[in-house]
């Protein structure tokens, strides 16, 4: 059932909470970005549910219609771009789809597959988010007359970034191919860049490269699961 249709009838938006009444489904494997979502969803009124992968976000999807998606364009189990294209013919279609990643080379992915816009990590700007989302709902969604300008900046939980480290070890302490590191590699590099944990983003950048470029990645891999396995020992603090 479309969130939309039966937005009046649950709730109005309102100048403190322009968002209200709308169900954002956040598909996005990091639990660090995506509690940065949750806080400015919290602010901003609008109810979230988060899918991990593809997989997940189609189970979703077959149970309930959002108001707003919003795709993280890496996942697990494929690129986001795949899931946008399948939501721009679903009927109903999603009223708001939003793509973002770390990588701003993946807009123009994104837009091609039918994303509405592209929200380049980190996002921590409630006022920003809420623009975004409000620019993409029709005029009579959106609260009437002015509304409050949210400057303050969300801060996702400490320990949400290192629930994404562990994540990351599982994958580097196991068989890891090539499609699992450039994973790897490139959700550490996104969540590190969220973080401001520069060493780590640094590292799993140069790990992007190495792969990318088939060159021996024994020394750069060592160093990034160093990197991880420092931080869930908690001797580095974000």
């Amino acid at each position: 059932m479309d969130e939309l249709e039966h937005f009046d009838r649950v709730c109005a938006p309102t100048a403190a909470r322009p968002l209200l009444g709308l169900t954002l489904l956040v598909v996005e494997d990091s639990r660090y970005a995506c509690d940065a979502i949750r806080l400015m969803c919290l602010r901003s009124g609008a109810r979230i549910r988060r899918a991990d992968c593809l997989q997940s976000a189609r189970r979703h999807l077959q149970v309930y219609r959002p108001s707003v998606i919003i795709v993280d364009m890496g996942l697990p189990d494929g690129s986001g771009a795949e899931l946008i294209a399948e939501l721009v013919i679903a009927t109903p279609r999603v009223a708001v789809i939003l793509a973002t990643s770390g990588d701003s080379f993946s807009e123009s992915v994104a837009i091609a597959a039918g994303a509405d816009d592209f929200l380049e990590k980190p996002v921590s700007s409630i006022a920003f988010f809420q623009n975004v989302i409000l620019s993409h709902l029709p005029q009579e969604r959106r609260p009437r007359g002015a509304r409050e300008v949210q400057t303050e900046m969300v801060h996702p939980d400490p320990i949400a970034y290192r629930d994404d480290m562990a994540h990351a070890a599982d994958i580097l302490g196991g068989d890891v191919d090539g499609a699992s590191l450039d994973y790897v590699a490139r959700f550490l590099s996104g969540v590190a860049q969220i973080a401001g944990d520069a060493p780590l983003s640094v590292a799993a950048q140069d790990l992007v490269r190495s792969q990318g470029q088939g060159r021996n990645v024994g020394a750069t891999l060592a160093r990034v699961s160093g990197l991880v396995q420092d931080r869930l020992a908690d001797r580095m603090a974000i």
